[in-house]
Parts: structure tokens; sequence; C-alpha cells
């Protein structure tokens, strides 16, 4: 059974977040999650909404997706909250990720919101990421 590309995506972008330097010290650490623990500690980042749509040509098959990922910070203020996705930036627009069962095309940095949340002190950011897969 072959893996499906919007699972062997968000996979290989949990994987390369893990393993950026600069991304695990804005973040103190590898606290990047699907679901975050009840009581995960500030700053992380989850990966989110996903939207795939067919990208297919004459030539082939294919699959467009717009990922979001989701950064959280307390810090006080919305310095961290710009850190954290510029880290995300850096470490994902037009990377060479390798997917299971899928080639990517490109992987592309879309846009990116930073808001303070309706707590009052929480800020967060949101960066969204179009990506192109084909099946290999």
């Amino acid at each position: 059974m072959t893996t499906p590309a919007s699972v062997a995506l968000r996979a290989a972008v949990r994987d390369a977040l893990v393993a950026d330097g600069a991304l695990l010290a804005a973040l103190g650490g590898p606290k990047v999650y699907d679901e975050p623990p009840r009581a995960a500690a500030f700053p992380y980042v989850t990966l989110g909404e996903a939207r795939i749509a067919d990208f297919s040509t004459g030539d082939g098959e294919g699959a467009e997706h717009t990922l979001t990922l989701h950064a959280w910070s307390r810090q006080g203020g919305h310095k961290e909250a710009h850190v954290i996705a510029g880290a995300l930036l850096q470490a994902l627009d037009d990377a060479p990720l390798s997917l299971s069962d899928h080639r990517l095309v490109n992987l592309r940095f879309a846009v990116a919101d930073v808001r303070r949340e309706a707590d009052g002190r929480t800020y967060h950011a949101l960066v969204r990421f179009r990506a192109v897969t084909e099946p290999v």
C-alpha cells in the first residue's frame, strides 16, 4: 500500500523541522507537534490544516498541497513569534525533502500572519507553504 502524498509530506516536513538547528534554538528543543501535549511548554509549533487539490497534467498525476504551520509563543510581544516564523521559512522554503512513495516537485513559502490571541498573552504565527507532489 502506498503512502498518501499528504501523509508523506507532513512526515517529511516534521522530520525537517526537528532537524533544523535554528528552529530548535528558537523553540528550546524539538517542540514540533501534530497535537501538542496537554501541558506543552511555550514556544512550540504545530502542524496544522492541509488542503490538497488535483494538480495532474497530461504527463501524469500530481497533487498541490497547502500546509499551515502554527507557532505559539507567550514570550511577551510579537518578537518570538516572528523569529519562529522566520525559522520555519528558512527551514522549509524550497527544501529538498524526501517523501515516501512520492516526489516533491517544489515547496514554497506562501504567506505568514502573526497576531495576538484573544487571551491577550499568546502570540500565534500562521505560516503557509505550497507544495506540489507526484507519485514515484
